[in-house]
């Protein structure tokens, strides 16, 4: 039985905006559009910043610097392929989710870089028992989401490609240099059609990172997605993305107002940041990563406990058991920035965080 797309966990961006998608391509019927395109430029720039098409609202898909989205798209117009750079919570997935879904409707084809990703990923695998049985044939060969999207034009997606070991990175420059995958076994090679890319993502923080080669930079054109730029910007992506996953995840519970978000918004860029937001006075930072998506996460799972435990009003008691498990990743080390944190910050500005402190220092012991 066919899975109902309400029952989904998680749609892909080309099914959770299907109707702005939609109007886009009602808009955008004459405009010229690239090979293998269902979008123009321009339309799909709307898409990811938000406008109006055919009397629907398009909700912006990233906040940020437009820009880097412009040159993104026209780097994708090109023969050279687009990389993604920052660090956690920069909304790199995000991007490149969503401007595969606007250029070729499949945000699907996509590989996760990890220490065990191999080349057999990247390029093709084989049922073995059909190879065994009856040798190599097209009915044994298994593409790689690379291999789909060179045969039919479209867009690949490559996450946290620096995950990878070194010489698994070096497999995609032949297939970015020539444009082809050879399969010997078969006696044939595969050659991209018009519209084929790769857009890849790598993250600066990780401390699994491999060092990319210079040869495989070289085929890339890289963007570096910045950290929101202030506070009211991150606060705006917060609220955005936490009604969007909530509404998606069915939780009975209210969105906590401004004050609320703000606070932890402020709390996560001072961590981060390593000083207060009027750098007048300096932090240590946790160990741990602390990310936008973070704070998304802890806003998210705050509203989970509300509307199972509580009222469905995220009280600041669901907030502080979030902000513990965000901060404090190594107890040895964390334990105790967080603590100065407390007593140094927070406990300082007043009596509408007085509510937050106490549950958050009750907490850390």
């Amino acid at each position: 039985m066919a899975e109902k797309k309400e029952e989904a966990l998680r749609l892909p961006a080309e099914l959770l905006y299907s109707s702005e998608l939609e109007a886009l391509k009602e808009e955008d019927k004459k405009e010229e559009k690239p090979a293998g395109w269902q979008l123009s430029p321009k339309a799909v720039l709307k898409y990811v910043v938000g406008g109006k098409a055919a009397g629907i609202t398009i909700t912006p898909k990233y906040i940020g610097h437009n820009r880097l989205v412009e040159i993104a798209i026209a780097t994708l117009l090109t023969d050279r392929s687009l990389l993604l750079i920052g660090e956690p919570g920069t909304a790199k997935s995000w991007l490149s989710e969503n401007l595969t879904a606007a250029i070729c409707g499949d945000s699907n084809k996509v590989i996760q870089g990890t220490a065990g990703t191999s080349e057999e990923h990247i390029r093709y695998s084989w049922n073995y028992a059909m190879l065994l049985a009856n040798g190599p044939s097209n009915e044994a060969l298994i593409k790689s989401p690379i291999y789909r999207a060179m045969e039919t034009g479209s867009v690949a997606r490559f996450e946290e490609i620096s995950r990878c070991a070194s010489e698994v990175q070096d497999a995609l420059i032949s297939i970015m240099s020539e444009k082809n995958i050879a399969i010997p076994e078969l006696g044939k090679e595969l050659s991209a059609q018009r519209g084929f890319s790769i857009i890849a993502t790598a993250n600066t923080r990780d401390r699994g990172v491999n060092d990319m080669s210079s040869a495989l930079k070289r085929r890339f054109n890289i963007i570096v997605l910045p950290a929101p730029a202030d506070l009211d910007t991150e606060v705006s992506i917060v609220t955005k993305r936490v009604a969007e996953i909530s509404g998606n995840y069915r939780i009975k519970a209210t969105i906590p107002n401004k004050d609320a978000i703000e606070k932890i918004v402020t709390i996560f860029r001072e961590l981060r940041n390593g000083a207060t937001l009027d750098e007048k006075q300096k932090l240590k930072s946790p160990s741990g990563v602390i990310s936008t998506a973070e704070a998304i996460s802890l806003i998210t799972n705050s509203m989970a406990l509300a509307a199972s435990f509580g009222n469905g009003a995220v009280q600041d008691d669901d907030l502080a058991a979030g902000l513990q498990g965000a901060v404090v990743k190594d107890e040895d080390k964390d334990k105790m920035v967080w603590k100065e944190y407390l007593e140094n910050v927070m406990k300082k500005r007043g009596a509408s965080w007085r509510g937050l402190y106490n549950t958050c220092s009750e907490m850390n012991g």
